[in-house]
């Protein structure tokens, strides 16, 4: 007989997970390690959202970070690069989803199947209360397309040269797509 874990035996297992996973659909899902380019974007967006945060408050995270939620068939995200605005973090997963989400693309993430899963995470975040979700895409001209919770169908699309922004989550925060690819 199969028994169902419940949501507190699934993170705790999470606790216990070596490598980078989320709970989705009463399971734990094992994500893959991500290549050099996705890295340091990931870790530029970091940087400048740590920068940011000692001016105007919040925290920055990058990636590995669990943030746990309660949605039907999602109970926890682990964005590539993220802002959270709450209580100070502990030793802990994050107890609510963040109000910004970077989320790179790997190499796994083409394809109309990878799309289709990408808008349904997006969707999730928004339903958690994210209120923007970043989905940088390194190898396309539209590297930036910026995902509002009150759009969440209509992107802002950012190129190199531009500067992206991340409003209204991160108020007055900006960065160069450009450094993206440093």
């Amino acid at each position: 007989m199969s028994t169902v874990a419940t949501t507190e035996e699934l993170v705790a297992e999470l606790y216990t997970i070596e490598g980078k996973a989320e709970i989705l659909g009463g399971e734990i899902i094992m994500m893959s390690p991500a290549g050099g380019s996705h890295g340091r974007a990931a870790g530029s967006i970091y940087i400048s959202l740590k920068n940011y945060e000692s001016r105007a408050g919040g925290y920055a995270f990058c990636d590995n970070v669990g943030f746990l939620v309660d949605l039907p068939d999602r109970k926890s995200f682990s964005p590539d690069a993220a802002f959270y605005v709450g209580e100070p973090p502990g030793i802990k997963f994050l107890p609510t989803a963040p109000v910004f989400a970077a989320e790179i693309r790997s190499e796994g993430d083409y394809g109309p199947a990878a799309e289709r899963q990408m808008a349904a995470k997006r969707n999730d975040y928004f339903s958690a209360g994210t209120k923007v979700v970043w989905d940088v895409d390194l190898l396309s001209d539209e590297v930036v397309r910026v995902y509002r919770a009150d759009q969440p169908e209509e992107p802002t699309i950012y190129r190199k040269g531009e500067q992206a922004e991340a409003e209204p989550a991160v108020p007055g925060w900006s960065l160069s797509v450009d450094e993206l690819f440093d």
